[in-house]
């Protein structure tokens, strides 16, 4: 099916299922309700594995779902569905007011302001259909796979190659007059390899995400990189305990980053449950560090011309000259805060933080002697009080070049110093998320080796 074809008849899938939500929200005011909000998503992808050239897994999924959340004053009921017709419209609608009658008055809960609904929608380019069959997924997934394991005859065992296709409708509406939807779709490739030497095993991965299927990386080039990453781990030694200056590759400082967003989201600062408690004009990051958000990037993961609650999404700093100058607020957490929503209900939209016009290369010349980071592991961050210990596999650098891959150590500190301590950010921007940073260099963590 061409392009244009599939375009038009996912425009009128847009419009049917637009009148499904007004649908619920006439029914939840016909059973009552002051006010009431409702979303539905549609999805179908394709989802295919290879595995040592066999065919593991092939999976078409088609999932379709809507929920409605009632209010009856300041009491809220939620219930939601598979099935969408019309008897099930009034019986989720039904059960979500029986829901909200026997609930306590909550003077927080309620639709978000009027005024902050979005009134003028962008277009994002969210939405690249990839006509994949299940063949061609197969062809591709061998091709990223054969690609790794021809690269070194020390690969010799592989968790898979993969290729991930999907597309969606998603619709939100709420009795305040807002009622939108758009089309998003999302294309992956991924491989993951293992690799032997004398007694060791190491393994690593690598993977390729786009909104646009054409814009991946090549199959083989995906291989070739998982399996550079694999061999490169191969004779591992033990770090010595001590303190030293820490790099954390890109993908990993994303990890930072999110620990960042835990502590400064609406429900950890009302619950008094965050290390940045109250921390809103106060220094967190060095001076020269901005934290922003940029919702509006044209094809990027994260972008979104409104949240969950139909708020319009705008850019706006989190981190400006090191200072803390927003939390990450739904309407809820606002009311709670006694302030105003964010826009985040349901996420943050591309949060980048500024970098530094130097490369990782040049960053480890700089830095001279210590740790690059390339894998964390272990559940030991607490956001509550900003202790951080983790399990940690990596490469020791001298003289600002690789010296050999070190695994199975600690690194300890606290988000307080490691975010005070951020000294560079280079410019290998890793955008394969909602969080998009380069490689950090930290001053000093205390690494528990031998």
């Amino acid at each position: 099916m061409a392009e244009a074809e599939i375009r038009s008849s996912d425009t009128q899938d847009l419009e049917n299922l637009k009148s499904l939500v007004d649908d619920l929200l006439r029914e939840a005011k016909a059973q009552g309700a002051s006010a009431a909000e409702a979303g539905l998503n549609s999805e179908s992808g394709l989802s295919v594995t290879v595995r040592m050239g066999e065919v593991e897994t092939v999976e078409h999924n088609s999932d379709k779902g809507l929920g409605i959340t009632v209010y009856f004053g300041q009491r809220k009921g939620t219930a939601s569905s598979s099935d969408f017709s019309a008897q099930a419209i009034r019986d989720t609608v039904k059960a979500a007011c029986d829901i909200a009658r026997y609930t306590e008055d909550d003077p927080f809960a309620g639709l978000a302001d009027r005024d902050r609904l979005a009134t003028e929608i962008p277009e994002l380019d969210l939405y690249h259909p990839w006509n994949l069959s299940s063949e061609e997924a197969i062809a591709l997934a061998h091709e990223t796979e054969a690609a790794a394991l021809q690269t070194d005859q020390r690969i010799n065992n592989s968790e898979g190659g993969s290729v991930n296709s999907h597309s969606g409708i998603r619709i939100y509406g709420n009795s305040n007059g807002f009622l939108h939807g758009y089309k998003t779709s999302r294309h992956s490739m991924s491989c993951t390899v293992i690799a032997s030497q004398d007694d060791a095993m190491q393994r690593d991965y690598w993977y390729s995400v786009n909104r646009d299927a054409s814009k991946l990386d090549t199959a083989i080039s995906i291989g070739h990189k998982a399996a550079e990453r694999t061999l490169k781990r191969l004779g591992a030694r033990r770090m010595p305990t001590g303190q030293v200056p820490v790099i954390f590759q890109a993908d990993v400082a994303r990890g930072l980053l999110s620990h960042f967003l835990a502590a400064i989201r609406g429900g950890a600062q009302y619950r008094k449950a965050s290390f940045l408690l109250d921390h809103l004009g106060k220094q967190v990051f060095p001076e020269n560090t901005r934290i922003d958000e940029r919702p509006h990037i044209p094809g990027a993961l994260a972008s979104a011309p409104y949240d969950n609650e139909g708020v319009a999404t705008v850019a706006h700093d989190l981190i400006h000259n090191g200072i803390l100058e927003s939390y990450v607020l739904d309407s809820y957490s606002a009311r709670r805060l006694k302030m105003q929503t964010t826009g985040n209900a349901g996420g943050i939209h591309n949060l980048f933080i500024n970098h530094d016009d130097i490369s990782l290369q040049e960053m480890m010349r700089e830095m001279n002697t210590g740790l690059l980071i390339t894998e964390v592991m272990g559940q030991g961050v607490n956001t509550v009080t900003g202790d951080y210990s983790r399990g940690a596999s990596g490469f020791w650098i001298e003289n600002g070049e690789v010296q050999y891959p070190v695994e199975e150590f600690t690194l300890a500190s606290t988000l307080q110093e490691m975010f005070m301590g951020l000294q560079r950010v280079s410019n290998d921007l890793d955008d394969r998320g909602s969080i998009i940073t380069g490689s950090w260099l930290i001053d000093k963590m205390t690494v528990a080796g031998d």
